[in-house]
């Protein structure tokens, strides 16, 4: 299934990673759940999706204040990390941006706009074949305020050199798309997997 996009010229393409390039949502939580478990931590399914693109520490955080723990934060962010790379290889590309991500590579440039660190981008994207078709990859660490500030992709426009208002999201987040909404760009929401 294409995903319909919005009418407009657009200059370049801005992708979320995760849940939206790459179908690894369900194998996050995975990972999320295994790593948790082993402090006592859980991380609800339903919170988890409406969670989806807040840094990690973030998370570990609120749930730490939630459930009264005391998990080291990048500890618990480090084994989420190894438990995630090591079920990677089950990760495949969401059918309906892949499409437009054949279609229209080398006619315009694209950037990836992540929570995720670098190292989970860089390994998704390789994984997936995809790595090389980015001009431009906007991780966990290259900005200072995470979505729904639109810092992460106001980043990638300026690095690509296009205006903010001609370039399209492609985001499977509401965080996602009040930061796209934010940074002046139109977007396109991609459906969770439930949904697809």
């Amino acid at each position: 299934m294409l995903l319909p996009l919005p009418a407009g010229e657009f200059r370049a393409y801005l992708f979320d990673c995760d849940g939206t390039i790459a179908d690894s949502m369900p194998v996050h939580h995975v990972a999320w759940q295994q790593a948790l478990k082993e402090w006592g931590g859980v991380l609800p399914e339903d919170l988890f999706y409406a969670w989806g693109g807040r840094p990690v520490a973030d998370i570990i955080a609120d749930l730490n204040e939630q459930q009264g723990l005391t998990m080291p934060v990048a500890a618990v962010a480090a084994r989420r990390e190894v438990l995630f790379q090591e079920l990677l290889p089950t990760v495949s590309a969401v059918p309906g941006v892949l499409q437009h991500i054949e279609d229209a590579h080398r006619r315009i440039p694209f950037a990836v706009v992540s929570g995720s660190t670098r190292e989970s981008v860089t390994a998704s994207l390789g994984t997936l074949g995809l790595l090389e078709k980015f001009e431009v990859l906007v991780c966990a660490g290259d900005y200072t305020r995470p979505k729904p500030d639109p810092e992460a992709f106001l980043l990638a426009a300026e690095l690509l050199g296009v205006a903010p208002r001609s370039c399209l999201v492609f985001e499977d987040t509401e965080l996602g798309i009040q930061a796209a909404t934010a940074a002046g760009m139109a977007a396109v929401r991609v459906p969770p997997p439930w949904e697809r």
